[in-house]
């Protein structure tokens, strides 16, 4: 995964953190604790920072994976979730008119789509594993993962808007410019 120019230096320690260097660094206790820790209930800790490098090294890490998977793989094979039609037909009932090719953050954030976001993501708790964890998601779907390209959005938004590109061809940008210079 690219990150341009402008690497930041947390960019670089999150970076070495999510390389096997870092994760082996934890060793086996350490990594068993950390698993152990992000399998928790969010109201079982405070603001405790490393807990929050856990949150981001694993979200980071969903992110490279998913990113290197629409770069090999023709995005409108992909299947994401076993409720993939289910996720993407209410999606496109509730956003009919939201536009996943470029993602502007008040279609997440603003409190307007949050009163739409709500609901839309609590009927799939119980049928999504982590619906509600955080992930990282591309605002512009031609481009890859970079500070200002990202935002942070839960699972299922993830899986909604993603599912959307793949079926909608959007996300096909990625995969015909990284097979083209294969």
């Amino acid at each position: 995964m690219r990150c341009g120019s402008s690497r930041s230096v947390d960019d670089l320690w999150l970076r070495e953190m999510a390389s096997d260097n870092g994760l082996a660094s934890l060793g086996v206790e350490g990594a068993s604790a950390a698993a152990h820790a992000l399998s928790l209930p969010a109201d079982a800790y405070g603001n405790d920072p490393r807990l929050e490098v856990m949150w981001a090294m694993k979200a980071y890490n969903h992110a490279e994976v998913y990113f290197n998977l629409i770069s090999s793989v023709d995005p409108k094979f992909l299947k994401l979730t076993k409720l993939d039609d289910k996720i993407y037909s209410t999606f496109r009932e509730t956003f009919k008119e939201l536009d996943i090719k470029l993602l502007k953050p008040d279609d997440l954030k603003s409190d307007e789509a949050k009163e739409t976001w709500r609901p839309f993501c609590n009927q799939f708790e119980g049928l999504i594993e982590d619906f509600n964890y955080g992930t990282l998601l591309r605002l512009d779907c031609e481009k890859d993962y970079t500070e200002e390209n990202t935002i942070f959005a839960t699972r299922v938004q993830f899986f909604a808007v993603e599912i959307a590109r793949n079926r909608e061809g959007y996300n096909n940008t990625v995969f015909m410019s990284k097979s083209s210079k294969s």
